[in-house]
């Protein structure tokens, strides 16, 4: 194969991984957000659960033009010689870094409430509207160029989420055995601890996106795209494209549910159980668990079974394992744990072929208009994920809000035993709401997906 006359070589063990590191970048600031944001701002700067769920929701606003933004901006750059998406994750690696390092600074929290709300809100917005989508969009869209091939495709989709699985246990695990200090016999979150914590994982992200930028090839070459922008045209086409629909649905309550677990996760071990270590062992059985049981299966029950399949079974499995939990009310932390575990696995085999799902949903594109948009339809699907992500955080807020959680009643028998129940409420309708989104609005069946692949390499003069 060759590029620009020189010998470029083939796909292999090294995009895989390099592909891997840029999904571990990607999820030491998002995961720090979604775990610790909301317990941050309510805990350590004293800001109602409701005010920063509000703005968390609030930003995907923001992100609904800039994520289309950067789709369009990546669809008409010019490649140049590291290719077309591989250069933006060298441009906003550092950007990302810092922004986030700057959300979480508890040196403020003596200052006015009204400070400290414009802080979060810019803070947040420059991270997560701005930064963060400026590399997340060109590294999604990045998959198409690595490798035509579908299962080539398959593979690195598995490898992302090894990364970000990897990403979470770090996080999940090493996070809160320092992030927690005891006061007066309670487990509490320390700020300044956590903007130490902030500013290590900021410095890890760089160096994984660095990793990511060297070790990955784009050998195939995505033309600039130099159509005039329709906004009514494209607007239209996104809005009528059933597979894109379903997969935005169902990856936004996937979200709520997996996010939904991981966010109650800071509340219902230190605070319900008195026991964040378990929070520490939680992260690690699903951590483990996932990367040796989802990722060497998912992508053979995907092939044998089929992609929408075998998501619509594995989701309906954790909601009853979380069922089960609510109805018997473990005492044992570690009971909680192990059900945490077996929940985490079964959504985790959805998680794990999801970025192939948004490649075979780029096809069905294709195949219907003719015209490839990777950059644009992959921006939608980042802006879907964060409307997920915010949604969590909104949801979990507006729960604690409801059963009266503040800093002063975070330990009433009252309100902890409201947490245990929200942290099974909320997996249990996600998944359910996944699996019939699954088998009611996303089209893209084990069948279809075969016959637009064939279409696709007809029309490509392959076969």
């Amino acid at each position: 194969m060759s590029k620009d006359n020189k010998v470029v070589r083939p796909f292999g063990l090294r995009d895989k991984v390099g592909y891997m590191f840029g999904d571990f970048g990607n999820d030491f600031t998002f995961m720090l957000s979604s775990i610790f944001m909301l317990k941050f701002y309510t805990d350590v700067m004293g800001i109602s659960a409701g005010v920063v769920g509000v703005l968390m929701m609030a930003a995907r606003f923001v992100d609904a033009f800039t994520d289309v933004t950067m789709g369009q901006i990546v669809d008409r750059s010019k490649p140049t010689k590291d290719g077309k998406f591989k250069p933006w994750i060298r441009r906003m690696a550092g950007p990302v870094a810092i922004s986030s390092f700057m959300v979480f600074q508890g040196g403020f929290a003596n200052m006015s409430y009204t400070f400290k709300v414009v802080w979060m809100t810019v803070t947040y917005l420059l991270w997560g509207s701005v930064f963060y989508t400026s590399i997340n969009i060109p590294y999604g869209s990045m998959a198409s160029a690595i490798s035509a091939d579908a299962k080539d495709r398959a593979s690195l989709s598995t490898w992302r989420s090894v990364g970000g699985t990897l990403a979470a246990l770090v996080i999940g695990i090493g996070a809160p055995l320092f992030a927690y200090e005891t006061v007066n016999g309670n487990t509490v979150l320390s700020g300044s601890r956590m903007t130490i914590i902030a500013a290590v994982l900021g410095l890890l992200a760089v160096g994984c996106y660095l990793l990511c930028f060297n070790l990955v090839t784009e050998r195939v070459e995505v033309p600039q795209n130099n159509t005039k922008f329709n906004f009514g045209g494209l607007m239209k086409s996104l809005f009528s494209n059933r597979s894109l629909i379903g997969i935005i649905l169902a990856s936004i309550l996937l979200l709520l549910a997996m996010l939904g677990m991981s966010g109650m996760s800071s509340y219902v071990f230190p605070n319900y159980y008195g026991s964040p270590a378990a929070q520490s062992v939680a992260a690690l059985g699903g951590t483990v668990a996932t990367i040796v049981i989802c990722a060497p299966l998912s992508t053979k029950l995907a092939d044998k079974f089929g992609k929408k399949e075998l998501s619509i079974g594995s989701c309906l499995f954790g909601a009853a394992v979380y069922l089960i939990c609510l109805i018997t009310k473990p005492a044992n932390p570690f009971v909680y744990v192990a059900i945490y575990t077996v929940a985490y696995v079964s959504l985790g085999f959805f998680n794990m072929i999801i970025w192939a799902m948004i490649t075979d949903v780029i096809d069905d594109s294709e195949v219907k208009n003719g015209i490839r948009e990777d950059g644009t339809i992959y921006s939608v699907y980042s802006f879907a994920r964060k409307i997920g992500q915010a949604l969590s955080s909104g949801m979990i807020g507006g729960f604690l809000t409801l059963i009266g959680y503040t800093s002063a009643t975070a330990f009433d028998p009252e309100v902890v035993n409201g947490i245990f129940n929200i942290s099974c409420i909320i997996p249990i309708v996600g998944l359910v709401a996944v699996a019939v989104v699954l088998a009611f609005i996303y089209p893209l069946n084990k069948k279809r997906v075969e016959e637009n692949v064939i279409e696709l390499k007809k029309r490509r003069g392959e076969i």
